[in-house]
């Protein structure tokens, strides 16, 4: 028997509000399984709401991240805060983004050492300092990703996702949050290619 995702009670999908699950079930049907974060967190509706609806509003806008670096920031920042559910789940939302196989684990472990290119080294060092100490936060720290590129809208964008996921990443502590057996071998392994 597997362990239990949650320290907390973990609601039967019968049993939430209609809203929550037919998301819970577009999820399912997207990704062939039910991410546990959303079964956890449903243990308050409320609160789960209002955390997707922030996460959607971040995540799934245009801007100047793409994809794959919203999610650089959120492995970087969620090894920081030692939070094993956002580095499994996000670290495979990464690999299957960047098709890179190598990629989240040497983000997780020292994004100085990643294949990313120095403009992703600069979001990644901002985004820390936001993680570890954004009271330090200055001026000098705009101008460096200025110097990059971002703009001023896209920094917010960096230090917002980064301050959700440490949200997350304690709740997710807090909560004994259990990482799906299905994220670790997501985006390790290319697949097979069907002949034409």
């Amino acid at each position: 028997m597997s362990p239990p995702i949650s320290r907390y009670p973990v609601p039967e999908l019968a049993d939430l509000p209609d809203d929550l699950r037919e998301r819970i079930l577009e999820v399912q049907a997207k990704a062939g399984f039910v991410p546990n974060v959303f079964l956890a967190l449903a243990h308050r509706p409320d609160e789960a709401r209002a955390f997707f609806a922030y996460h959607d509003a971040l995540l799934l806008k245009e801007g100047g991240l793409t994809k794959g670096e919203r999610e650089m920031i959120i492995v970087a920042t969620s090894a920081a805060n030692q939070c094993l559910y956002c580095v499994v789940a996000h670290g495979a939302i990464l690999r299957v983004y960047e098709k890179q196989p190598l990629l989240a684990d040497q983000i997780a472990t020292n994004y100085l050492k990643a294949d990313i290119t120095p403009r992703q080294k600069a979001m990644l060092a901002f985004a820390l300092k936001v993680c570890k100490d954004s009271a330090s936060i200055t001026d000098a720290d705009f101008e460096a990703l200025r110097a990059h590129g971002f703009s001023d809208e896209d920094i917010w964008d960096i230090g917002a996702i980064t301050a959700l996921f440490g949200l997350s990443n304690r709740m997710a502590n807090l909560i004994s949050l259990r990482p799906n057996d299905e994220f670790y071998l997501l985006g390790r392994v290319p697949r097979e290619k069907k002949p034409a």
